[in-house]
């Protein structure tokens, strides 16, 4: 079995990679990246064939679709605070740049189609847990452009009988999630400023919550639908319904480095959400045998990740 991974030089997309080449029914993976986000030092020491090119090109779509079973739609362009600052590149990666998917999925036999969209999508809506059957209110055009990813891919699931499934993905965080620099997500920016001996950034007062979500919980969800095709015609939150304020992540990030960092509390950001917390029964429905990794035990192991890189060594 063929499987493409859009996106596939990232964090989220060369963690996953090597975890599909694990599985003794896929022979090969490509990755697709235009390395903007992406880094090729990620897919070293792997089989993975690295295409430079971009969603937006239908060529390089069917190139490297071609003799694929299965695409794992993750490029995107990523960070809410990004999108607010330039909302039409946001769209145009994110919505137009899934509808360049879809089509060549459709062109290349109408193989199964898995794509990823995200917990902003619930936006205002302030109940808790999230369930997929809510109304959805985003409030960043990031959280748009993801709500056009599961759009589409279901629409294109009633309309083509594509074969797909649209995960939503809660703060994910693990071994090769870039930091140091304005985007970066949480758990990497604080490891990245207390290993440096600098703040860390809390923007707002550092009790707005999220439901953090190990890389190796994820890929072995995804390499799990891959494998036996799974298929919804509802988006499914990936997540396992934590509920972890920042103020208490510094708390196990700091039991986990044996200090405490200083914080740096600053403006809460505009499109930020409040909550996050997922209902995660639809998502053990299709697969009842994953455990999560507990946020202690993959926390250690993104600190000893960060503790091998030179920038940090001391």
């Amino acid at each position: 079995m063929k499987v493409v991974i859009t996106g596939g030089a990232g964090f989220i997309g060369s963690n996953l990679g090597r975890s599909l080449l694990e599985q003794p029914t896929i022979d090969s993976v490509v990755a697709l990246d235009n390395l903007s986000t992406g880094f090729r030092e990620n897919l070293h020491g792997t089989d993975i064939e690295l295409i430079e090119d971009t969603i937006l090109n239908p060529d390089a779509l069917d190139a490297a679709f071609d003799g694929a079973s299965a695409v794992i739609h993750l490029a995107a362009r990523a960070s809410v605070p990004r999108s607010v600052k330039d909302p039409l590149a946001s769209h145009h990666a994110n919505a137009t740049g899934t509808l360049e998917v879809l089509q060549a999925a459709r062109r290349a036999g109408n193989i199964h189609t898995i794509v990823a969209s995200s917990s902003s999508v619930y936006g205002a809506n302030r109940e808790l847990p999230k369930r997929e059957a809510m109304r959805t209110a985003p409030i960043s055009p990031y959280a748009v452009s993801k709500q056009a990813t599961e759009s589409y891919a279901i629409a294109y699931g009633h309309t083509y009988d594509l074969p797909v499934l649209a995960f939503r993905f809660f703060n994910v965080y693990g071994p090769l999630q870039p930091a140091g620099h304005v985007y970066a997500a949480v758990v990497p920016a604080f490891i990245d400023a207390a290993l440096r001996g600098v703040p860390l950034p809390v923007h707002g007062d550092g009790e707005q919550t999220r439901d953090f979500t190990y890389i190796g919980t994820l890929t072995r969800v995804i390499t799990d639908a891959v494998v036996r095709q799974v298929t919804d015609l509802e988006p499914v939150n990936l997540a396992f319904g934590s509920r972890t304020s920042l103020n208490k992540l510094i708390d196990r990030l700091a039991d986990t480095l044996g200090f405490r960092p200083d914080v740096d509390h600053t403006d809460p950001r505009a499109g930020d959400v409040r909550d996050s917390q997922a209902d995660n029964s639809r998502l053990l429905a299709h697969f009842p045998d994953i455990e999560a990794v507990p946020l202690t035990d993959g926390l250690q192991a993104t600190v000893d990740w960060f503790r091998t890189l030179s920038t940090y060594a001391r």
